[in-house]
């Protein structure tokens, strides 16, 4: 495989409460490696049918108001034709398409261009699914 293309699978535990976990600086980690200074694309992508990526603040309340707004919009409960796992965990099965599984994000200079306050998160509502993968890659 050429050094234009990399890619690496995180493992990310997400125990067993609903969680918006901060992946930056893994993803910045990866790039330092990856990248090598070059500009390209990452995308990240989590190959769960429960799980989102999402691009957002976190630290001042936002990672909260995701899942009260997703508690809102998919409420745990007996509605969901889905029916195995927790009760309401059909909801989790709908959560990928308002928070999508994958994100390609720009590079330059090797250096990941977020926007001041902007996060790579993984966004996990499973609580039957402790551990997820992740996968980073990088096309310079």
């Amino acid at each position: 495989m050429s050094d234009a293309f990399t890619t690496r699978v995180l493992q990310v535990a997400t125990g067993s409460t609903e969680v918006v976990a901060d992946l930056t600086a893994d993803v910045e980690g990866f790039l330092r490696e990856a990248a090598g200074g070059r500009d390209g694309l990452l995308n990240v992508f989590v190959p769960h049918a429960t799980a989102g990526i999402a691009i957002l603040e976190t630290g001042a309340g936002s990672d909260d108001d995701l899942l009260a707004a997703l508690h809102s919009l998919l409420p745990a409960d007996d509605r969901w034709q889905h029916r195995h796992g927790s009760p309401g965990h059909g909801r989790d099965h709908v959560l990928p398409a308002l928070v999508p599984p994958h994100a390609t994000l720009p590079v330059v200079g090797g250096r990941l261009q977020l926007g001041t306050w902007q996060s790579v998160c993984l966004v996990d509502t499973n609580v039957d699914n402790p551990d997820r993968k992740v996968r980073l890659s990088f096309l310079g």
